[in-house]
């Protein structure tokens, strides 16, 4: 990072990108541009335009005053009814890749922070603000984004984001930028299955491996939103950062708000390489454990549901650990007078009925077969027919004047209010000490809705308190417990962005376990997320959410693309289905550390084949899953070409012991798939 006096710019450099600001006249920060070093350097200075669309610059954070007629990222309101900050420059400073811009209002008490972190092994810029109020008088914030980004002038623009709802989570989109405001939110008080706080823009020409993309991410668990601005002279912005549209919250005397990371990327080698940009930084800068694999995990619900008992438990484990499995993980149904969905949760003490001496036996005996200990946790939520909710009705959020809202039956707690932190804390923390709890599942099965807090003099900021409140809770519960690992879910994939993965080990990605629906949701979440977090389990055929029969090698090599999980009734399963699924097991965990921490590629294929395609991080390790979901007469055979392999280089098939060139394979590479529909195969390659 470094700093030009006689330009009164700054100039942020990543390995392949540069990122240039400046400081206007009257001394708001204006983006410049944000390239590659070779187009940064050829980058024209905007000039004005005309007194109806201003400056051709974009500020860094928009704000409501002066000639600024985008989205404003920073909506303030001081206590004699003025709005918007007109800033004046109050230094800067620069510790290694961190820079911070410091401003102050020119009239008022108001400071904020700009702040940016660059890293010499990652084009990933870093961005949040922080707002400081000092002063006398509360100040109102509609709106407090962490960044502002700006995109260059390019032919056309074209959008790519997520999109979804229950069960069909992460559906990947594309389509041209309106000359509009596009918003993308969740409104929820959760990430959402809906939407993602991911965003990627091209020119509309961009491909897997060429091409100019733009990307940004921000790390944020609740409410959210992201406003894309395309403005008639096809200039293009895009603002984004917590909450969502009508809230407000107030900066009190002496108070900061400090907002969440939205982090951007730039790449010119499409949108493969932002994938590959985003996963080595999601691994070397966020997630808790990234060199540990990822165990096979069983889990208990799609078994037994909510009919749990200690026996039944023991049978399946003792199945599960004859697979291979890992890791053994007791779902809902456990604790207090959970019978069903309408009663028990937020009692957090094991049915006595099931598990007569508490968990402890089971614990001890999954651990002797030598398997880790795993329990499914809702602790944001609470039935009206619990002990909690008897003993503590106002800690539910909720608005006295209306009717209350029960989703799946439940109401949600308000993690918010001090006191609320710290029971689910110590019950959580308790639960784990007491039981040596190896793994929770941590769930959240309903949004936000009746979002009152009576009596609290700034309800609104509910929205930020209660996510920071389970951010809190977690880094305690890893701090306090180091070999504890934490799977993040929501109903689904319902929660996931950085944020929430700083504290958690994986992502739970969709109740929808269907292998065919999957690929779609497992490809959409791989745009992001690296294949380390993406949990995905093999599950009953045929499959509870769409009745579809598959077999049980094509639901294995679809799970195998990710975090492998099993979640079965084992007990029933036949004796050659009890032996190839181990086989296929020990095949995953050959493969496993190359799909878990290898670098992805998206190969081009033919005949209605698509394929994964993970690659060691020195090159001499290969593996390559591909699916067939659907065949078809006149259909050309089915083919992959894997540009990512060394075409001067020999491979070694490990599975069916021949070579194969790599300049054959980047050419085409003919598959060997069983006849019929879901048909799949695994190639495991070595150099040399």
């Amino acid at each position: 990072m470094t700093y030009d006096p006689a330009r009164g710019s700054w100039l942020l450099t990543t390995p392949r990108t540069r990122y240039v600001i400046r400081e206007d006249p009257d001394g708001s920060p204006r983006h410049v541009a944000w390239g590659t070093h070779e187009a940064v350097e050829a980058s024209p200075r905007p000039a004005l335009t005309n007194s109806f669309d201003g400056d051709g610059t974009a500020d860094e954070l928009g704000i409501e005053t002066g000639a600024r007629f985008g989205p404003a990222g920073l909506q303030i309101r001081f206590a004699d009814g003025t709005r918007g900050a007109q800033w004046g420059r109050a230094g800067h400073e620069i510790d290694g890749g961190h820079l911070v811009i410091a401003l102050h209002d020119r009239r008022y008490p108001l400071r904020a922070e700009l702040h940016y972190r660059v890293r010499p092994d990652t084009d990933v810029i870093e961005r949040w603000t922080v707002l400081i109020n000092d002063g006398g008088e509360p100040v109102t914030v509609g709106r407090a984004d962490s960044a502002a980004w700006t995109l260059p002038p390019l032919a056309d623009y074209r959008m790519s984001h997520l999109v979804g709802t229950w069960n069909q989570e992460f559906q990947l989109r594309r389509t041209p930028v309106p000359v509009a405001e596009t918003v993308f939110t969740s409104r929820r008080g959760l990430t959402s299955h809906h939407a993602n706080p991911w965003l990627a823009v091209d020119d509309g020409t961009a491909e897997e491996d060429r091409g100019a993309v733009w990307s940004a991410a921000l790390a944020w668990s609740g409410s959210w939103r992201i406003a894309l601005h395309r403005d008639p002279t096809d200039r293009v912005t895009f603002t984004g950062g917590l909450g969502h549209e009508g809230l407000s919250w107030t900066l009190g005397p002496g108070q900061s708000l400090q907002t969440p990371v939205f982090a951007g990327v730039h790449t010119v080698d499409g949108f493969g390489g932002a994938t590959r940009a985003w996963h080595d930084y999601l691994r070397r800068y966020v997630i808790p454990t990234p060199a540990e694999d990822r165990p096979v995990v069983y889990n208990s619900w799609e078994a037994t549901g909510f009919a749990v008992d200690e026996a039944g438990q023991l049978r399946l484990a003792e199945a599960a650990a004859q697979l291979g499995v890992e890791l053994f993980v007791l779902d809902d149904g456990w604790f207090g007078g959970r019978r069903d969905d309408t009663a028990g949760l937020g009692d957090w003490q094991p049915y006595q009925g099931a598990f007569p001496q508490g968990l402890g036996p089971l614990v001890e005996k999954v651990h002797q077969l030598g398997m880790r200990f795993g329990l499914w946790v809702e602790p944001e939520m609470v039935n009206a027919d619990s002990d909690l909710y008897r003993a503590h009705p106002d800690w539910v959020l909720h608005t006295p004047s209306r009717d209350a809202t029960e989703l799946r039956q439940q109401l949600m707690l308000d993690h918010g209010r001090p006191e609320v932190e710290r029971w689910a804390h110590q019950w959580l923390d308790r639960l784990v000490r007491d039981n040596g709890i190896d793994f929770l599942k941590w769930d959240a099965n309903r949004a936000v809705t009746d979002a009152g807090r009576p009596g609290h003099p700034d309800p609104d900021r509910l929205w930020i308190d209660h996510t920071r409140a389970v951010y809190r809770i977690m880094d305690r519960l890893r701090t306090d417990h180091p070999h504890l690992r934490i799977e993040a879910c929501a109903g689904g994939g319902g929660r996931a962005d950085a944020g929430v993965l700083a504290r958690t080990d994986q992502i739970w990605t969709s109740d929808n376990t269907d292998p065919v629906d999957r690929l779609g949701i497992q490809h959409g979440f791989s745009q992001y997320f690296p294949a380390q977090v993406m949990a995905a389990w093999i599950t009953d055929s045929p499959n509870i959410a769409t009745g579809r029969s598959t077999p049980l090698r094509f639901r294995f090599h679809v799970s195998m693309a990710g975090a492998l999980g099993i979640g079965g009734k084992l007990t029933e399963w036949s004796k050659e289905e009890l032996t190839e699924a181990a086989d296929l097991v020990a095949t995953y965990k050959r493969i496993r550390s190359v799909v878990q921490h290898g670098v992805l590629h998206r190969p081009t294929t033919e005949g209605h084949t698509t394929a994964v395609h993970y690659a060691s991080a020195d090159g001499d390790e290969h593996v390559v899953i591909a699916w067939r979901p659907q065949t078809g007469a006149g259909l050309p055979n089915p083919v992959v070409r894997l540009t990512a392999l060394d075409g001067d280089a020999e491979y070694y098939d490990v599975d069916r012991d021949v070579r194969i060139s790599g300049a054959t394979a980047r050419a085409g590479l003919a598959l060997e798939l069983p006849e019929g529909d879901y048909a799949s195969t695994v190639l495991h390659l070595r150099r040399g």
